[in-house]
């Protein structure tokens, strides 16, 4: 689940005149790949490439120097200029492209910076909690407050769930979503899916289905079973989103 996002109040990028947004950041950072730390820095760069959430970049003296094997390849970006791609080897194992450096980029600062492709890497850490799918940002904040106003949520005109005790969580740059306890749902119209997404914000996510008579609407519910530590209080709780539903908060569509 994608839940990355820009500061409300962004500093200006090292080129006014590129939309590429770098600060420092404060925490250790490791990569993890073929069993060995690739980086480990307590100085990395946040660099936000796109508006939604940033990219950790390592200092190259801070990346283990017989790691990366040049590939003979670039890659441009409009915002940084042309990038050298490396593979990423550890023993046996290896990640072809799976490192960037931007070394004449128009951005002084990552200049002498490393970029690896989170995906292709086995594992993330702030300081030393795992963090999946992408680079926590700074600016996010979720807050989850008790609430008492009364929630239904629609499937093709037929009500999935109904509550007047959901927990609201406000997530900085996205809209409100309600959690709602399990026993205010119509759990005989759910059905469990393999579906997993990962918040670096929230957790893993596991999914439901409903089928509504002969049509079934595909993960149009999650439910975080162990959340992060800031996200307890939405421990086992349900929320629904998709073209398909439709959810009225105190009687308005949301």
């Amino acid at each position: 689940m994608v839940t990355g996002r820009m500061n409300d109040l962004p500093e200006k990028p090292d080129n006014p005149d590129r939309d590429v947004r770098v600060e420092t950041g404060a925490k250790r950072i490791r990569v993890v790949f073929g069993g060995s730390v690739v980086a480990d820095t307590t100085r990395p760069l946040l660099v936000w490439e796109v508006p939604y959430y940033p990219t950790y970049y390592v200092p190259r003296a801070d990346v283990r120097g017989d790691v990366l094997t040049p590939t003979g390849h670039t890659r441009h970006s409009t915002g940084l200029g042309d990038g050298r791609l490396f593979t990423v080897r550890v023993g046996t194992r290896e990640a072809a492209g799976a490192a960037l450096s931007y070394e004449d980029s128009p951005v002084e600062s990552v200049r002498d910076a490393v970029r690896f492709d989170w995906p292709s890497m086995d594992a993330w850490f702030e300081e030393d909690e795992q963090v999946h799918f992408h680079a926590r940002d700074p600016g996010v904040r979720v807050d989850i407050l008790d609430s008492s106003r009364q929630v239904r949520v629609e499937i093709a005109g037929t009500t999935i769930a109904e509550s007047t005790r959901p927990k609201l969580l406000f997530e900085t740059g996205l809209p409100t979503r309600c959690y709602l306890p399990k026993t205010d749902l119509r759990l005989d119209l759910l059905e469990p899916t393999s579906t997993v997404t990962h918040c670096p914000y929230k957790g893993s996510a596991e999914y439901w289905s409903a089928r509504i008579g002969d049509r079934v609407y595909r993960d149009v519910a999650w439910s975080y079973r162990n959340p992060l530590p800031e996200s307890q209080k939405i421990a086992g709780l349900v929320s629904f989103l998709g073209d398909e539903v439709d959810v009225y908060v105190n009687g308005t569509r949301q």
